[in-house]
């Protein structure tokens, strides 16, 4: 399919862009946070909340083994993955209070699953579509798990090969996924722009025939709203209610001022996109007569011959158009014509009578 629906909303190709506020681990497990965050993505336009439902024991075991230590040149470096995610952990207690209140807002909400456990939470939830991150698409166990459900599937793409890829896809589609979603993903926190590859959004559409989106996590806007351009039917950005309010993911996550004009950036993205389009349009109209033409620049007398003195192409455009003045220099005017006057044939003795 060339769209996907999640909550009546279609998705895709020719539908206005789905923006995701993630909450991810912004919410610093104060759901009265998580409850402002949610309230704050709707009042700045996103389309959609997203979650995260895993604990630190779904997502790996507790070790200090080094291999179990982030380090890089991450946010994280130091911790340990079970540390991490002990601390970027959502109660699912709070997961169905969030949804509901969500519901009454009128902003979708939906999550990444990890694991069997965090599935069939999620649909005792009911939420309205899955997403798989870029860590989890090699879970191929995952992904037909999650497309079992028949429900829409957002799979980000970071660190994949197209190979990759094609397998998760490919999985998906034979456990019944109908309604798939890409997301081009560069996994680095924060990625530096240069290594988005945002051109690698209309390839992936056209490798698989489904709409591609983007997961972003550069700082600022300007990444996601020119994604739009190549054709990206979802952004998702990592948002927090302050940046000053530390936590897991803050220094990467946008605040809602930055949201709002993400959104409003994009709508006039949206707009300017347009279609493929020659000629007058309806707001060239008032401009159309500023256009250049011929005009007499100089006081002409009956019988005096056109010249580049005395006729030239200026603006506005109320004289004959530019692509005749070859032909009138060296001819003869049919009457006196005062200087600022639009040159017509029948200012021109030769197409007088024909005039």
């Amino acid at each position: 399919m060339t769209f996907i629906e999640i909550n009546g909303r279609y998705i895709g190709p020719g539908y206005p862009v789905y923006i995701v506020a993630e909450m991810s681990a912004n919410h610093n497990q104060d759901f009265d946070r998580a409850v402002a965050i949610i309230r704050a993505a709707k009042d700045s336009g996103a389309d959609a909340i997203k979650l995260q439902t895993f604990s630190a024991d779904t997502h790996t075991i507790k070790s200090e083994k080094r291999c179990f230590r982030i380090e890089g040149g991450t946010p994280w470096d130091g911790s340990t993955l079970y540390d991490l995610y002990r601390e970027a952990y959502m109660p699912w207690d709070w997961q169905p209070k969030l949804k509901e209140i969500a519901d009454n807002l009128g902003i979708d909400l939906f999550s990444s699953a990890v694991d069997s456990t965090s599935v069939e939470f999620l649909e005792m939830v009911d939420i309205p579509a899955y997403k798989i991150g870029s860590f989890e698409i090699v879970d191929l166990g995952l992904i037909r798990e999650v497309a079992r459900t028949g429900k829409p599937l957002i799979m980000a793409t970071g660190m994949c090969s197209l190979s990759e890829i094609e397998e998760a896809v490919q999985t998906a589609r034979d456990a019944g996924a109908e309604q798939i979603v890409l997301l081009k993903c560069t996994s680095s926190y924060p990625s530096l722009p240069e290594d988005i590859n945002l051109r690698t959004i209309p390839h992936l559409a056209e490798a698989f025939q489904i709409p591609v989106g983007l997961s972003d996590h550069t700082n600022g806007i300007s990444v996601p709203v020119a994604s739009v351009v190549l054709g990206a039917c979802i952004i998702e950005k990592h948002f927090t209610l302050s940046r000053s309010d530390k936590g897991p993911d803050s220094t990467f996550s946008i605040e809602p001022q930055e949201l709002k004009a993400l959104v409003k950036e994009v709508r006039t993205v949206e707009k300017a996109l347009g279609g493929v389009h020659y000629g007058l349009s309806k707001s060239e109209a008032r401009s159309h007569v500023f256009r250049r033409s011929l005009f007499v620049v100089k006081n002409v007398g009956k019988g005096q011959t056109f010249t580049s003195k005395n006729v030239r192409s200026i603006r506005p455009g109320n004289g004959l158009h530019p692509r005749y003045l070859e032909e009138i220099l060296g001819h003869c005017a049919s009457q006196d014509i005062e200087r600022g006057t639009p040159l017509s044939w029948n200012l021109v003795a030769e197409w007088e009578a024909v005039e």
